[in-house]
């Protein structure tokens, strides 16, 4: 099936979903398939609590943050080939990824004036559309009316073994891993600014016995009826089941 590369230019699909479900990969894996732009509102928030902590400033004090925060020039790429994030000039692709950030994090994204501040700049970034958005308040708060939303599930133990080897971890590491990250869901999902919530209209895709090729492609037949909703059947996932 063909679809129009003007609509494809202004489609923005949303992708949420927990820590180790597969989100980035799948949502970059889309943006190719698609030739869209690809926008890890995650790392943006890494990125603000890694400056943070360079400065010296307390991220456990809101004030502290919310005073700070503003000052911080944060820039973010959209090639899903590379999707460089920088922080006063300097490219935090990496450090943002280090233990000191994943605990800190959590407490600098509950600051509201840091919520209003990244909203802003991923909504200029999404601008007229053509972009695949990935992060955990996509299609509830940053881009509601998303033509596609898709919210990803895993099994606990899953995600812990992904995360677990995203951060170079072993098998040994997969409690503390699974406690980690149940940890950020509790944080993230009762924070006052937007909390981290499934769309209510979402489609839920379990990829826990996914691959990545099937969660990708998955998201693209989402995508494509969402493009051409006329010429496309129901959307299955991998195993004949239809997602909903």
């Amino acid at each position: 099936m063909t679809t129009d590369r003007t609509d494809v230019d202004h489609l923005v699909v949303a992708v949420d979903g927990p820590s180790g479900t597969g989100k980035s990969s799948t949502a970059r894996g889309v943006a190719r398939a698609l030739g869209l732009r690809y926008l890890d509102t995650g790392a943006m928030y890494r990125a603000m609590t890694w400056a943070l902590l360079q400065r010296g400033v307390d991220v456990s004090d809101p004030s502290a943050v919310a005073a700070e925060s503003p000052t911080v020039e944060l820039g973010s790429g959209t090639d899903p080939d590379r999707p460089v994030i920088t922080a006063d000039g300097t490219d935090v692709s990496q450090p943002i990824r280090g233990p000191d950030v994943t605990q800190a994090v959590s407490a600098v994204s509950a600051v509201p004036e840091v919520r209003a501040q990244l909203l802003a700049m991923q909504r200029r970034l999404i601008g007229a559309g053509g972009i695949v958005v990935e992060g955990r308040d996509i299609g509830a708060v940053v881009a509601p009316d998303a033509a596609v939303k898709v919210f990803l599930t895993a099994a606990t133990d899953a995600r812990a073994r992904r995360r677990s080897s995203q951060d170079g971890g072993v098998t040994a590491n997969l409690g503390l891993t699974a406690a980690d990250l149940a940890r950020r869901d509790r944080l993230d999902s009762g924070r006052a600014a937007s909390p981290f919530a499934q769309a209510a209209d979402a489609v839920v895709l379990d990829t826990t016995d996914l691959t990545l090729d099937e969660a990708v492609e998955a998201v693209v037949v989402l995508a494509r009826r969402a493009l051409a909703p006329d010429r496309a059947g129901p959307v299955r996932e991998p195993g004949g089941n239809e997602a909903h």
